[in-house]
């Protein structure tokens, strides 16, 4: 394998009971139990609820920092989701706001972030959003549809005109979630109608590369403004492992449109952040048979594009079928 290029994740969380409601937690460790429990192991369903708890205390995203050190990893996309109507949260949408500006500022040049938004949050959620982008220096919007609203709900259409004019990306989550939610709006396929309608807004199908593989390949072919992320490959569904899904994903046609992301720190339990690294920059099995070019664009280069002001604009990128 060649050297490994700079590497950024583009799908980070803060573990943190400021930015995940307890009832999910919960939900989390009851589910950890049930499989530990179904395997044989005898383990106290008391000390599996508190071992998932304890993932959930790095606040300020110190241990994120120095595991992100660890694995080689420059810099990385945190997303701050707004689930203030489906769960009690300790911090309201501003101060989750400004509780993820902190980070920022604890950690300059680590983390870019996309800010959660929720279409029922009307004129106080878009004036929210725009403080974000304008005094936080936030990237864009984080949006988690299994919340009960689908993508191209015209609610939010406000929040992507902020986004055209500022050129901002907009990552939509896809697949299933937290167990609580209504995994119905988790289609990517949703997500159509504005993309269609924002040509100028580049939309980010959120684990798009390991559920719904298939729809959200095609739309990145045949939607210019259309990308997916691989977030979560960990845990995919696939006979052979997450090796070689991601190989499979990366044979497709359509690397200039795929993002590497882990949703780090979602396997603490299960491995380790370095371990996943040494795989997908050192092993021969995930990049085996992919250019270098296009390993670099996985990597680093179609994040970079979609989080500053020289980020493709419409008509580029997209499959020789559009025209």
């Amino acid at each position: 394998m060649p050297d490994a290029p700079t590497v950024i994740d583009a799908h980070v969380n803060v573990a943190s009971t400021f930015t995940i409601p307890g009832e999910f937690i919960d939900v989390q460790a009851a589910n950890a139990f049930a499989r530990l429990e179904a395997m044989g192991q005898a383990v106290p369903k008391n000390r599996v609820a508190d071992r998932v708890h304890a993932i959930y205390t790095d606040d300020y995203a110190d241990r994120l920092v120095a595991e992100m050190d660890g694995a080689g990893i420059e810099s990385a996309v945190l997303l701050a989701p707004d689930f203030t109507h489906v769960a009690s949260c300790r911090l309201s949408p501003p101060e989750l706001a400004a509780h993820h500006a902190e980070i920022r500022r604890r950690h300059p040049g680590r983390f870019e972030v996309l800010m959660g938004v929720d279409p029922r949050n009307g004129d106080d959620g878009v004036a929210l959003f725009e403080k974000c982008v304008g005094d936080y220096g936030f990237g864009g919007v984080k949006l988690y549809p299994l919340c009960g609203y689908t993508a191209s709900d015209r609610r939010l259409y406000p929040y992507y005109e902020i986004c055209a004019a500022r050129r901002l990306p907009v990552l939509c989550h896809t697949g299933p979630g937290w167990q609580p939610l209504d995994f119905s709006f988790g289609q990517p396929l949703m997500l159509d109608g504005a993309a269609k309608d924002f040509p100028t807004v580049n939309f980010i199908l959120a684990h798009g590369g390991v559920t719904h593989v298939d729809e959200a390949t095609y739309m990145c072919a045949f939607r210019p403004n259309v990308f997916l992320d691989v977030s979560g490959f960990v845990a995919v569904l696939h006979p052979d492992g997450w090796n070689r899904h991601l190989n499979e994903v990366f044979r497709r046609g359509i690397n200039h449109k795929i993002i590497f992301g882990t949703s780090w720190p979602a396997f603490r339990m299960s491995t380790s952040l370095k371990a996943i690294m040494t795989e997908v920059t050192e092993g021969t099995e995930v990049f085996n048979g992919i250019k270098g070019k296009d390993r670099r664009l996985i990597l680093n280069e179609n994040i970079s594009r979609l989080l500053n002001t020289g980020h493709l604009s419409t008509g580029r990128g997209g499959s020789e079928a559009e025209g």
